[in-house]
């Protein structure tokens, strides 16, 4: 089942309701636009799909490594608080390049998706007791953790949407 990702879903749907490309393309000075708030998380789902399909596609199994002290720091505060702390500069591989309003939802949904058939494939390979793949900051995470990070990072970045989609329909009022 794949609840965290259908709350993942919902999140996107919910927070970008209405707002139009242009609004989505608005942003605060020094911050980015709503738009590429989904095209940064669009390819983060992107990149946990993607080295999903590699891995499974060159038949290796999960790297099984021990997580540092800091990764199972991490680890806790994100997935088991729920919590993704604010100030950290985004991987280059999920720093937005320019993706426009008009592309930013439908891209995000695509990629959400091919996330979640990767994922389910992954379980189905590997079960969901053991880590699946690594992650860079997180560090090793089964099935329901990557699920879980991808809604509360989510979570945290429709926040902002948000609050410019409120900004964009008062200027544009």
């Amino acid at each position: 089942m794949d609840a965290w990702l259908d709350r993942t879903r919902h999140e996107i749907e919910t927070a970008v309701a209405g707002m139009s490309p242009r609004q989505l393309e608005m942003a605060p000075d020094g911050k980015w636009s709503s738009a590429q708030i989904l095209e940064h998380l669009a390819r983060a789902f992107g990149s946990t799909a993607k080295a999903l399909e590699v891995q499974m596609a060159q038949g290796k199994s999960p790297d099984r490594t021990s997580p540092s002290l800091r990764q199972r720091i991490a680890n806790f505060v994100v997935i088991d608080l729920g919590h993704l702390p604010s100030g950290r500069t985004a991987p280059s591989m999920t720093t937005p390049k320019g993706n426009d309003g008009a592309n930013a939802v439908s891209r995000i949904l695509e990629n959400l998706e091919r996330m979640r058939v990767a994922i389910g494939e992954a379980e189905r390979r590997w079960g969901t007791a053991k880590p699946i793949a690594t992650h860079p900051i997180l560090g090793p995470l089964t099935v329901s953790q990557w699920r879980k990070f991808h809604f509360v990072h989510t979570r945290h970045h429709m926040k902002q949407v948000r609050e410019r989609r409120t900004l964009a329909r008062s200027a544009t009022a």
